[in-house]
């Protein structure tokens, strides 16, 4: 007896939850850098983590994508839930 295929392949099922993941620490950096230009202090320490930031997504969507659009989508939505919580955390803070 042999399993059917899967309608959804494999590493579009993983890039959904570490989507998920690398949107909860790419907004936690965000809130990170937000932090240091407030207060004032830190200018090169908040141009390093944007830059590393957007250095960090394009390598991270450049693999999902390099790995098919199903991956490639499925990572996009688990950073779209992802920031969906960062703004629930945000607006709960203020």
């Amino acid at each position: 007896m042999s399993w059917p295929a899967p309608s959804v392949p494999m590493p579009a099922l993983a890039m959904a939850p570490a989507g998920l993941a690398f949107g909860l620490a790419y907004f936690a950096l965000a809130y990170r850098t937000a932090v240091l230009l407030v207060a004032g202090r830190g200018r090169l320490a908040a141009i390093s983590l944007t830059l590393g930031r957007l250095g960090a997504a394009v390598v991270f969507l450049g693999s999902a994508a390099r790995a098919g659009a199903a991956p490639l989508i499925a990572a996009f939505v688990g950073l779209l839930l992802a920031r969906a919580v960062a703004l629930r955390i945000a607006r709960r803070a203020c």
